[in-house]
């Protein structure tokens, strides 16, 4: 948690200007100075590829989860973040009379004196992030909000004290996987009594007294955004009509003006989608998707370069479009599969004594790292969409051309294939989960012993092949 002294900066628009919780939030920077803060280039430190010792050149790799290269994505949501929190602070400057009563009463009743500076008028929307796993939501979301302090600590600002001495910019929690309000209210509790150092509040018994609870905490603390994850757990009910969890989320924006970040996997869009005004809301403060990258796509080319430069072989593994064409087929363009395929393909060659990555490298290496999720129907169906364009109208691709002539680099290692044509057939006897009824003699190798020639019997059973390569090229 990153805690500031609140450093104020005159606000853009006159309506924000003499607020403090507007003018405590960073400036406003350019694209590109946005882009340079959201990157990151881990070290090569490019003398330990020289190292001796492998064990050394393989600790290294873990700087590949340093990796950031930033999307346009990045910038569209970092500006509906921004635009989030200044709307929901224009309503609630503390010098007015308007915040102390927003303050001091529920917000289910009214004064019957209106203050100099109106009533309470809730300002808020609700951003949405929709995106599959692996393609960098959490990630992003976490480069994003940590780009804000999480608490800005105020004394005075221009000579004037500031009773609302923590402002809490932002706060992040997880989806309940039973869409119960009582334990997003509890787990928020608690996120918020950690962000202005508090001992942990023991929640009410009651929903009615937790929501309570709830308001007075988030009015206090003056939180600036929720950001909730994981929301494609929300299930609507059966018998219609929006979830209790999402009405107490909406609740929220229209009574307290705070607004809402929604982080999710499908179908979470296909369940807003299912009534008009959950889609509406869900949209207001804007709705962006984050989808695998194309590979023919510039932040595809961008990002595939800057991964491929993080290499601690004693050997220069130059990015051939054969390579290339063959880490988006394993990887179908989900960054953080591409990530393990080619952390996992130089842990494999590092101390082999030829530390070459071919594409023989990258399908084992893609059989150790992403077994689980190669084998999901989301991946297999993105892997059909994506190869049938690329085989209509032709035979045989460069890549396949490519895996059928090159000569294995990694001679004497069995958990390398030896024979770059029979890869993919590896690949799938590795990952059976049938292998053993296609075992057609368990007993094969033990009734060899007990027969008179071993060799004789084996041949004879098909079992060994003193020419493999002519006999299954026919």
């Amino acid at each position: 948690m990153r805690i500031e002294e609140a450093r104020y900066f005159d606000a853009i628009l006159p309506e924000h200007q003499g607020n403090p919780f507007i003018e405590a939030l960073p400036q406003k920077k350019s694209w590109e100075e946005l882009m340079d803060a959201f990157s990151n280039y881990p070290d090569l430190a490019s003398d330990i590829s020289a190292h001796p010792d492998p064990l050394v050149r393989e600790e290294y790799l873990c700087r590949l989860k340093e990796l950031r290269q930033p999307l346009p994505i990045y910038h569209d949501c970092f500006r509906a973040i921004e635009r989030a929190l200044k709307q929901g602070y224009s309503a609630k400057n503390p010098f007015t009379p308007t915040t102390a009563q927003y303050l001091h009463y529920p917000v289910s009743e009214r004064p019957s004196i209106e203050p100099k500076t109106g009533y309470f008028s809730p300002k808020a929307e609700t951003i949405t992030l929709v995106g599959e796993s692996g393609t960098g939501k959490t990630s992003m979301l976490e480069q994003l909000l940590n780009y804000f302090p999480q608490v800005i600590e105020h004394s005075s600002y221009k000579g004037q004290m500031v009773e609302a001495n923590k402002q809490v910019v932002w706060v992040k929690v997880d989806c309940p996987h039973n869409s119960s309000v009582r334990d997003l209210c509890e787990e928020l509790l608690s996120q918020l009594d950690l962000a202005i150092g508090r001992e942990k509040t023991k929640p009410a018994s009651t929903i009615g007294g937790l929501v309570a609870q709830i308001e007075q905490h988030i009015k206090y603390s003056f939180l600036g955004i929720l950001v909730i994850d994981e929301m494609q757990r929300l299930k609507f009910k059966l018998t219609g009509g929006e979830n209790n969890l999402l009405n107490f989320l909406h609740g929220l924006i229209n009574n307290l003006g705070v607004p809402i970040f929604f982080c999710a996997n499908p179908p979470f869009n296909e369940t807003l989608a299912k009534t008009l005004k959950a889609a509406r809301r869900a949209e207001s403060g804007g709705y962006f998707t984050m989808k695998l990258l194309g590979r023919h796509s510039n932040e595809w080319d961008a990002f595939i370069h800057e991964l491929w430069d993080l290499q601690w072989t004693n050997v220069v593994n130059k990015l051939t479009p054969e390579l290339k064409d063959k880490i988006y087929d394993l990887s179908v363009g989900n960054l953080d599969m591409a990530h393990r395929i080619y952390r996992e393909a130089q842990r494999l060659v590092i101390g082999s004594g030829d530390e070459r990555i071919t594409v023989a490298t990258l399908d084992a290496a893609s059989t150790i790292a992403c077994t689980l999720s190669s084998s999901t129907e989301e991946i297999k169906l993105v892997k059909l969409e994506k190869a049938l364009p690329r085989r209509a109208g032709r035979t045989t691709s460069s890549v396949e051309k490519s895996e059928s002539n090159i000569k294995s680099s990694h001679a004497g290692d069995i958990t390398k294939p030896q024979h770059p044509e029979f890869s993919q057939q590896l690949k799938e006897i590795m990952t059976a989960i049938d292998l053993h009824s296609r075992i057609q003699d368990p007993d094969a190798c033990q009734q060899a012993i007990e027969s008179d020639d071993a060799m004789r019997y084996l041949r004879e059973k098909g079992l060994i092949l003193d020419d493999p390569l002519s006999m299954l090229s026919g």
